[in-house]
């Protein structure tokens, strides 16, 4: 009896260990490459539970999610003005092909790396040196990383990964070049700043320049109306005090020498030396204005 239930045992351990040798799990972000004494014999993609021959058959699995490069150190590139740039990028790629992924770099992610690195660095320093440093900074930014994620992803197939987009992250001069750079900018933008204080002077000068000429024909035209206003005020007046005169120049007389008189003795400080018989005092001896005897 204790023999038979060993053996029961036995064999149930037997199948475990040839279930665990002989199953595997393919995810749904997986590929699975089955070889047979080394040679691929079938790719798995489909998710699900297979079945291999132990012993005689291993399988490798490829993870097929995004993945970012990202070099950690800036590169350095010329432009076509020959003037060195340093750039950070980043690439996002994935597995599509896990036969010849295997294939071309043994299922190793850092010689797929390394191949992405410099095909894109090729790109970069081809686009790059196509191009002065206002078109890679800002001009054609968008033109040059779709171009090198286009070129990228040609050579990337030849592995069996998928280039899905390669962005410059930082496009920048080098400290020394930067100095110089900044040197020139500053003496432009003082050049212009100059141009437009000398322009803008002379702007002011014809402006005032007009003003006063707008100033003095204003001043003109208002001494020619004043002048000819009081000009018709003067006759005018002269009109009327013709006319009273005439109606009545006794009366004309008297009130000419009343003003006189207000005029001559307003401040009790005021001197005056006339003869007695003077014609001043005409109508302060007579009220009638005749002469005294």
């Amino acid at each position: 009896m204790k023999k038979h239930i060993s053996s029961v045992l036995m064999a149930l351990l037997a199948l475990l260990a040839f279930s665990s040798l002989s199953m595997f799990t393919v995810n749904q972000w997986q590929y699975v490459i089955v070889r047979q004494l080394g040679e691929i014999v079938s790719i798995k993609q489909q998710p699900g539970l297979y079945f291999k021959v132990p012993l005689l058959q291993d399988v490798r699995f490829f993870d097929t999610r995004l993945r970012t490069l990202d070099p950690s150190e800036s590169e350095r590139f010329i432009t076509s003005e020959k003037k060195n740039v340093l750039v950070d990028y980043f690439v996002k790629w994935r597995i599509v092909d896990a036969k010849q992924y295997f294939v071309s770099v043994a299922g190793d992610e850092l010689q797929a790396q390394t191949r992405l690195t410099q095909t894109v660095n090729d790109g970069l320093r081809a686009e790059f040196g196509k191009r002065t440093v206002h078109d890679v900074v800002s001009g054609e930014r968008d033109q040059i990383m779709e171009i090198l994620r286009q070129k990228a992803d040609i050579d990337a197939r030849k592995i069996g990964i998928q280039v899905m987009d390669v962005r410059l992250k930082r496009v920048e001069l080098p400290q020394e070049v930067s100095e110089s750079v900044y040197q020139r900018m500053e003496a432009e933008r003082k050049r212009v700043a100059n141009e437009l204080r000398s322009q803008g002077s002379a702007e002011a000068e014809k402006i005032r320049a007009d003003a006063d000429r707008q100033r003095e024909v204003i001043l003109a035209e208002a001494y020619r109306t004043a002048q000819q206003t009081k000009g018709e005020g003067d006759a005018k007046a002269a009109a009327t005090y013709s006319a009273a005169y005439g109606q009545n120049p006794e009366f004309y007389s008297f009130y000419r020498s009343m003003e006189a008189y207000r005029q001559s003795f307003k401040n009790k400080s005021d001197v005056m030396v006339l003869e007695p018989n003077s014609e001043f005092f005409r109508y302060m001896k007579n009220s009638g204005g005749k002469a005294g005897k």
